[in-house]
């Protein structure tokens, strides 16, 4: 395939409700959309970076400026053979995973787009319906958080997840844990906590968790692994893992016994791949996390969890949980806590432009100079 042009569209979406982590509050939430175009074919990505560093030092803002003056330019015009060559050409930029990942989603979109093959058989996806859960964000007291949470086991949803901070910790957990005693619970610090924080994480311990997700700092395994040899919950890292190479480290170190693959914070559905693989191979189970993707990166997330090792529900969610209008169909709707992989080539969801130019806050096209 030879790239002959690339459109980027900055986003700035409403959510249907505020969404609160211990990074902050989100009320609307940003990205960037990824169009490109080869030899009579299109594909679409997106870039997950937001409109703050927040969950990561990459911003919308720091992603257009690295896509625009050096990963688009390093394709364009560029006969590449697959994936890897794009990976390969990216290589010698450091950093910056969410911006690569957002250009290579858009990469596998076109291969599948070419090829007539729905993206999860381009990964070796198995599933057709891929179980999900929800994350819950931080609520004004826990009685709020049980009514939440209440109404979206309503929806059907088989795991919940809450988001944590200091001060609104344990008691939230114990108040969703009696109220409901039976249902599958994780917690996630969004690395909010320190070592010296040990005793919240072990009262914690005692409330029957699936999980305690990225309770210290976003480049920390060690205070990781001397947390997980203290309690019998297994943590689950996030923002620790960025390659394969980081979840092999973890793992050996017992930094934790489950991991998170969110494909952007990776670099990539790639290297998602190779992570789902080592873990797999040593039997430790991975889910899909979410960044409140529209449909573009739903649907990717998707086809990955489709994947054999994904054992746990991920953070994928119905279309509907944070955006009243989205900008590609058909909406992925929960049936009997599942949603559908989509089977059509590529992506399998088609984006609609109206919608893109109504959200979208600044365009940019580079095309190749031949």
């Amino acid at each position: 395939m030879k790239i002959e042009r690339v459109e980027l569209h900055h986003l700035s979406m409403p959510l249907v409700a505020p969404f609160e982590t211990s990074f902050g509050v989100e009320t609307d939430r940003q990205a960037i959309v990824l169009h490109i175009w080869s030899e009579g074919a299109e594909g679409w990505g997106e870039c997950v970076a937001g409109g703050w560093p927040g969950y990561s030092y990459e911003t919308a803002q720091t992603a257009w400026h690295v896509l625009t003056d050096y990963f688009v330019p390093a394709i364009l015009g560029v006969e590449l053979d697959g994936i890897e060559d794009y990976r390969r050409l990216v290589r010698p930029y450091k950093g910056h995973p969410l911006a690569k990942a957002g250009l290579e989603l858009a990469l596998w979109d076109l291969r599948g787009q070419q090829e007539s093959r729905p993206l999860k058989g381009l990964l070796g996806g198995e599933r057709d319906r891929v179980s999900v859960g929800v994350s819950v964000g931080i609520q004004s007291n826990p009685d709020k958080l049980v009514d939440v949470v209440r109404a979206f086991l309503a929806q059907g949803y088989s795991r919940i997840k809450i988001k944590i901070k200091p001060g609104r910790d344990v008691a939230d957990a114990e108040a969703v844990r009696k109220a409901f005693p039976e249902i599958a619970l994780q917690v996630d610090a969004n690395s909010a906590y320190t070592i010296e924080d040990t005793p919240v994480f072990e009262a914690l311990d005692s409330l029957n968790l699936l999980l305690i997700e990225q309770p210290f700092a976003e480049d920390d395994l060690y205070d990781h692994s001397q947390l997980q040899a203290r309690l019998s919950t297994a943590i689950c890292l996030d923002e620790s893992v960025l390659s394969a190479r980081h979840a092999r480290q973890a793992i050996d170190m017992g930094a934790c016994r489950i991991i998170n693959i969110k494909p952007a914070r990776v670099g990539g559905l790639a290297e998602a791949l190779a992570v789902h693989d080592l873990c797999w191979a040593q039997d430790i189970p991975v889910w899909c996390g979410g960044m409140l993707e529209t449909g573009i990166g739903r649907a990717a997330n998707l086809a990955l969890a489709s994947l054999p090792g994904f054992t746990l529900p991920g953070d994928i969610s119905a279309t509907d949980r944070y955006y009243a209008e989205d900008i590609a169909e058909p909406k992925f709707i929960l049936v009997d806590g599942m949603l559908q992989v989509p089977d059509a080539p590529g992506l399998g969801v088609h984006v609609l432009p109206d919608r893109v130019s109504r959200f979208t806050l600044r365009s940019e096209v580079v095309e190749s100079a031949a």
